[in-house]
């Protein structure tokens, strides 16, 4: 089936589209998420407000885009180490390395997703582009955990969790446990909390290698959870 090429209007379009989204990343960068502004980005790119708003009827409309946009980069990122790698162990390590690497070159786009909230931000009420990313990130390593551990009997129970995240992640993973949630959780504790202090600037001060502090933890979070 030959595949249909767009045109040129279709082109420059996405292209717009993209500096729009490269811009508001930037100011963000300079000045936090509450900087983010369509019409400071008309100013940047010499467009009038109007051919802007054309793109991105509001700044709910792009912040919505962008986060859409970064969820499914990390998304993706994180599931195509997953794929590439072979044994449970081996593939959380691959996906608690590709973390890392994908937030320490996109720090902008971590600091929106898991960071200081947009101010003032309202996301589309029939399609949160937060709880999207979330859905698939938080359920893709629930499922790893959940193949890498060993089965035990922690004490945690459904009512332990708020039921909208629960109803969230069960429908795709249908024979995921109360104590395989609770470890995941922890798990992601320990992996996001190094990823953020580095992003944030907090690791480099007091460690020349973080690198090497990141592989030993991701290499004692599979010790502890390896089947025998």
């Amino acid at each position: 089936m030959d595949q249909v090429m767009p045109t040129r209007r279709e082109r420059l379009r996405a292209q717009t589209t993209r500096e729009i989204t490269e811009i508001a990343l930037r100011q963000m960068a300079a000045d936090g998420p509450g900087a983010i502004s369509l019409r400071g980005i008309a100013r940047e790119m010499g467009m009038t407000a109007r051919a802007i708003y054309s793109y991105f009827p509001t700044r709910d409309d792009l912040v919505t885009a962008l986060i859409r946009d970064v969820g499914n980069s990390l998304a993706d990122t994180l599931e195509a180490a997953r794929d590439a790698a072979t044994s449970p162990e081996e593939k959380l390590l691959a996906w608690g390395h590709a973390l890392r690497e994908w937030a320490l070159a996109n720090p902008q786009g971590f600091r929106l997703i898991y960071g200081d909230p947009v101010p003032g931000y309202q996301p589309p009420a029939d399609e949160n582009p937060i709880d999207q990313a979330a859905r698939r990130i938080c359920g893709g390593l629930n499922q790893l955990v959940a193949n890498a551990c060993r089965p035990t009997d922690t004490g945690f129970t459904w009512s332990d969790f708020p039921a909208s995240y629960r109803d969230r992640l069960q429908p795709d993973i249908p024979d995921l446990s109360p104590a395989a949630m609770a470890l995941a959780l922890r798990v992601w504790g320990r992996m996001h909390g190094l990823v953020t202090l580095e992003v944030f600037g907090h690791l480099g001060s007091v460690s020349n290698d973080p690198a090497a502090v990141y592989r030993a933890e991701m290499l004692d979070i599979v010790r502890s959870l390896t089947v025998e």
